[in-house]
């Protein structure tokens, strides 16, 4: 599965990082291709490229504030997770996205 996502937290620091990594780690590890930015105190780091958001089967958004640029989505299946939840438990926050993208 193709999968881009974006990881931003209340202050845009450790929770924003530490969310993209373990997204990126965990969906890897599921065997999915996935690319993911970040959003917080300074701007957009790693923007997301149209094409990876045009070829996507899935938008994970890990935020737990607004974001910039949410019409780069429309029309995209989008699941939304605050960053500790996915956090606590990433392998079983990709399982559970796989269970609904695969309906």
């Amino acid at each position: 599965m193709k999968m881009v996502g974006v990881a931003a937290c209340t202050a845009g620091i450790a929770h924003t990082y530490i969310a993209r990594e373990k997204l990126l780690k965990s969906a890897r590890l599921r065997g999915h291709e996935i690319t993911c930015e970040t959003q917080g105190n300074i701007g957009i780091e790693d923007e997301l490229n149209p094409r990876d958001i045009e070829e996507a089967d899935v938008v994970i958004l890990a935020v737990d504030v607004a974001i910039n640029k949410m019409e780069r989505f429309d029309g995209k299946k989008i699941i939304k997770v605050d960053t500790s939840t996915l956090i606590r438990n990433p392998i079983g926050f990709i399982q559970k996205v796989e269970k609904v993208i695969d309906r």
